[in-house]
């Protein structure tokens, strides 16, 4: 079993700069962990700096056959050394990427090692990567290291299960819940345990997440089970303090996987026992059919507040009710959400005649859907209605409509949440806040408008930010002197998380490649936020009335007097 004893020695390396450091030559680097010897390979940053990388290493024992449905198991020592340098596969969801169920991996990343006296300790950065909880990785082709990594970290990517076989809940003993979230613990504890090995510091740790990946880090701060784990937080465009109801189970859920897959859906005991025997690809590839109206509900599977069965619990009340009784990591917190969000949700309604009669003609049962807020109840109707409303003036929705569609869209399951997650920590936290909108549209998104032919990025929609953090090389060229708008985001972008990981503070002392400006920490009283445009600037009251809609829909007196029905 990993022992919690964070000791390293560098065995050997070799690191030579031959043509002015272009072509990068190197003995396979080699660092001792608890576990063992772990063999990585050589990458190169933007700016061309070596970076040791070591990808694929498995963190926790591969969750199959009796472990399926079960929390993470701790690996024990291995023999001989641990090959590290390659991707390892995605956990199974629908792709075409490599995926395998033994894939509780990580990557770590650094571009100085321990040497003799020499021993390094840097701020380290764990990402936590986004996809709902159901699809995406922590593979170096979706989040590559090349630009973060012209930073002095650490940086730490990984896998952790989605879908069902990370969150089925039955809400019973047969299946508790949130198990992808404990795989996502499992991995902390071994960053504690072994960082010291690749150049970091255990004992500055910031977890960063976007999207589900921010649901994760709030939940993070207020899990017990992840006490002592990490100092400061960064959560990019998600929050779970928004409409969405954090169930007790999701039998529902269960009983849907169950009949996709052919199996009883009669009783928890005999859907997990069913589920069990299914290939993890038949499980991985049913995703899409969850899905209702177009390619909506973007939520399926969901973290849940656990009932003890006498297990650790991740998740013990609504984090609402946890923040608001103090019960959270007091860290260093920066969040934000970017211009347009999920907004480009709507281009599929508009384009779609049928759609759009579908939703005019059936408001009230398919927004809730559409929107991610609960269904079926007499608060279901009070909200469709309001947001009709307030969005939409009450007219049916046509073409014209887009821009009141697409907010819609980003309001209800990014920003409100986001911008309540800077509230309620800026009021019970004793440590900064620092709230931001990212605003920078480049040449690239990861949505253009339908008639352009990918040349015309429609807004900054959710994902975008993470452009000039890591390099996606699925889906963008890598940033060269060539792409000056962009490498000058991805300078500005990666020194403000840098920072922000070593200081606790994005902008410590204003300078000029930070455009001279002081980041205000972001209070109840006068709500300050860092606009991360092509110059930074601060602002206060971001869409002050558009969130205050929605803080009248769904009021904190909701979770603080536990009258929440799940």
């Amino acid at each position: 079993m990993l022992k919690h004893v964070a000791l390293a020695l560098l065995l050997s390396y070799t690191v030579a700069f031959p043509d002015g450091g272009n072509n990068v030559k190197t003995t396979e680097p080699i660092v001792t962990t608890s576990g063992g010897q772990i063999k990585g390979s050589v990458l190169k940053s933007r700016l061309g700096k070596p970076i040791y990388s070591f990808r694929g290493i498995r963190y926790a024992k591969a969750p199959v056959n009796e472990l399926r449905f079960k929390p993470p198991v701790p690996i024990e020592k291995w023999e001989g050394v641990y090959d590290a340098i390659k991707d390892g596969p995605l956990c199974p969801q629908a792709t075409t990427d490599p995926v395998s169920e033994d894939c509780l991996l990580l990557n770590v990343y650094s571009t100085k090692l321990p040497e003799g006296a020499d021993k390094p300790k840097r701020p380290v950065i764990v990402f936590i990567h986004g996809g709902a909880f159901y699809s995406l990785g922590a593979a170096s082709y979706w989040y590559g290291p090349q630009y973060v990594m012209d930073q002095e970290v650490v940086l730490v990517t990984f896998n952790y299960r989605l879908g069902a076989l990370g969150f089925l809940s039955t809400g019973d003993k047969e299946a508790p819940g949130n198990n992808g979230l404990k795989d996502q613990v499992e991995a902390l504890k071994w960053v504690k345990a072994n960082i010291e090995a690749f150049g970091g510091d255990p004992t500055s740790v910031t977890l960063v997440g976007q999207s589900s990946g921010a649901w994760s880090v709030i939940l993070h701060m207020v899990s017990p089970m992840s006490t002592g784990l990490f100092e400061k937080a960064v959560a990019m465009s998600g929050s779970p303090l928004g409409p969405w109801q954090i169930p007790h189970n999701q039998l529902d859920v269960a009983k849907k996987q169950a009949k996709l897959v052919g199996c009883p859906d009669d009783t928890s005991a005999n859907i997990v026992k069913c589920l069990k025997t299914k290939p993890f690809n038949e499980l991985g590839q049913s995703l899409p059919k969850f899905k209702e109206f177009l390619d909506d509900p973007v939520m399926i599977w969901s973290p849940t507040i656990e009932i003890d069965q006498g297990q650790p619990r991740f998740l013990t009340a609504h984090p609402i009710n946890l923040i608001t009784n103090g019960q959270f990591k007091k860290v260093p917190f920066m969040t934000g959400q970017t211009k347009d969000e999920l907004g480009h949700r709507a281009f599929a309604i508009i384009k779609n005649e049928t759609a759009m009669k579908e939703l005019n003609a059936n408001w009230e049962k398919l927004a809730p859907i559409a929107f991610g807020y609960e269904r079926n109840t007499e608060q279901s109707k009070i909200v469709s209605k309001a947001v009709k409303t307030f969005y939409l003036q009450d007219k049916p929705i046509e073409k014209s409509q887009l821009t009141n569609l697409a907010q819609m869209y980003a309001d209800a399951h990014i920003g409100f949440a986001v911008n309540r997650a800077a509230k309620l920590f800026a009021e019970y936290n004793n440590n900064s806040v620092y709230y931001y909108r990212f605003s920078y549209q480049g040449r690239y998104s990861n949505f253009y408008t339908p008639e352009s032919n990918k040349t015309a990025p429609y807004g900054v929609v959710h994902f975008d930010d993470l452009i000039y953090l890591f390099h996606n090389d699925k889906l963008f060229p890598l940033f060269k002197e060539t792409s000056p708008t962009e490498i000058e985001m991805v300078a500005k972008y990666t020194t403000i998380l840098y920072n922000f990981a070593k200081t606790g503070n994005p902008i410590p002392t204003p300078n000029e490649k930070l455009d001279n400006i002081k980041w205000e920490p972001f209070t109840v009283k006068e709500q300050k936020y860092m606009e991360i445009g092509n110059k930074l600037s601060m602002h206060e009251k971001l869409h002050e009335k558009r969130f205050s809609e929605w803080e009248k829909l769904y009021p904190l007196s909701i979770y603080t007097k536990n009258k929440q029905s799940h």
